[in-house]
C-alpha cells in the first residue's frame, strides 16, 4: 500500500495532538500537588488605590518630592537581665598561732634563677683561658689533621713490619722443615751406604776364605805357591787382583754414580799415594768413557776414600798406581 501526502499530514497532526494532551496532563498534575499558603493579617484589610504619578499636578508632584524621609524604626526592647545573687562570704576564721619553725618567710623581691647543674669550673681559670680566635682554631684543626696523618702512617708501618715478620717466620719454618728433611735423607743415604759397605766387606771376607781354602788344594796338586811364577818377575798376580778389587770397593763406597755415567763404563785413574794409603793426587787418564761431571766425581771419590787399602798389600804397593775403574752401583 502506498502512503499518500494526506496520510503524512494526518500522522503529524495526531502526533501534535498527543503531545498537547501530555503537556496538559503534566500541568494538571503540578496544579493538583500545589498547596495553598494561608496569609494571616491582623486588623482590617488595607485598601489602596493606584494613581499614576504623571497624571498628578505639578504642585502634587512637588509635595511628594519634598516629603521627608521616614524615620528609622525603633529598636525592639530588650528583656531586663535577671538579678544575680552575689555569694555570701564566710565569716573570718581566727588564724593559728605561728610556731618558731613555721615562721613566715619574707617574700623575695626578685625570683631566683634556676640552675639545672652546679658549675664546678673555677671562674679564675675560665677568665685566664683566652678565647680561641679563628686563626688559632684553624691551626688547631691543622694540627689534628697532621697528627691523624702521623698516626695513620705509624699504623701502616707497624702493619708492614708485622707482615714482614710473619713472612720471615714462615720462611724460617719452611727452611727448618727442608733442613730436617735433608738431614733425614742424608741419614738414610748414610745408613744405606753403611749397609752396602757391610755387605761388600762380608763378600770380601767370603772371597778371602774361598781363596784360603783353595790354597792347600793347589799345593797338594803339586803347584809351587811359595814362589811366584818365573814369567811375572816375581809378582803375585793373585795379590795384585785382590789389591785392585779392594781399591775398587774403597772408591765405590765414596762415589755416587751420576746419571750420565752408565753402569759398566770404564775409566783409567792415575793415583799418587804414600805408604799407608794416603793419597797425594788423583787424576783421570785416557781412555775414559765418563763426561766431565763423571770425571770430577770419581777424582773426588778417590780423595774421600783415603787412606786406601794398604795392610796386607805391602808387596804390591806402588806410589804411582794405575787403576782401571769400572762404574757400578753401590
Amino acid at each position: 500500500m502506498r502512503e499518500t501526502r494526506a496520510d503524512t499530514q494526518q500522522a503529524i497532526l495526531l502526533a501534535i495532538a498527543l503531545h498537547v494532551v501530555l503537556f496538559a496532563l503534566m500541568f494538571a498534575g503540578l496544579w493538583w500537588t500545589r498547596t495553598a499558603v494561608t496569609v494571616s493579617a491582623a486588623g482590617a484589610p488595607v485598601e489602596a488605590e493606584l494613581v499614576d504619578a504623571n497624571a498628578l499636578s505639578a504642585s502634587m508632584r512637588k509635595v511628594l518630592s519634598d516629603r521627608p524621609e521616614p524615620a528609622a524604626p525603633l529598636p525592639e526592647p530588650q528583656p531586663e537581665p535577671e538579678p544575680v545573687e552575689e555569694p555570701v562570704a564566710p565569716p573570718p576564721q581566727p588564724l593559728p598561732a605561728p610556731v618558731p619553725e613555721d615562721a613566715p618567710t619574707p617574700p623575695q623581691s626578685k625570683p631566683q634563677d634556676f640552675i639545672p647543674k652546679p658549675d664546678t669550673t673555677e671562674q679564675a681559670a675560665v677568665v685566664a683561658t683566652p678565647t680561641p680566635t679563628p686563626s688559632d682554631e684553624q691551626k688547631l684543626q691543622e694540627e689534628k689533621r697532621r697528627q691523624a696523618q702521623v698516626d695513620l702512617t705509624e699504623q701502616k708501618r707497624q702493619e708492614e713490619a708485622e707482615r714482614k715478620r710473619r713472612l720471615a717466620q714462615e720462611a724460617q719454618e719452611t727452611a727448618e722443615r727442608e733442613r730436617k728433611l735433608a738431614e733425614i735423607q742424608r741419614k738414610r743415604a748414610a745408613a744405606a751406604r753403611e749397609i752396602e759397605l757391610a755387605e761388600q766387606r762380608l763378600k770380601q771376607i767370603a772371597d778371602a776364605r774361598a781363596l784360603a781354602q783353595a790354597g792347600p788344594a793347589s799345593t797338594a796338586a803339586g803347584a809351587s805357591s811359595a814362589s811366584p811364577p818365573p814369567g811375572n818377575n816375581g809378582t803375585d798376580t793373585g795379590l795384585e787382583a785382590r789389591y785392585a778389587a779392594a781399591l775398587q770397593e774403597a772408591i765405590l763406597s765414596k762415589w755416587t754414580r751420576p746419571e750420565t755415567v752408565p753402569v759398566g763404563a770404564r775409566c783409567r785413574l792415575v793415583i799418587k799415594q804414600l805408604p799407608g794409603g794416603e793419597v797425594m793426587s788423583a787424576e783421570v787418564s785416557s781412555p775414559c768413557a765418563y763426561d766431565e761431571q763423571g770425571r770430577r766425581s770419581i777424582e773426588a771419590a778417590v780423595l774421600k776414600a783415603q787412606p786406601l787399602p794398604y795392610a796386607g798389600f805391602e808387596k804390591v804397593f806402588v806410589r804411582t798406581l794405575t787403576l782401571n775403574f769400572e762404574a757400578r752401583d753401590r
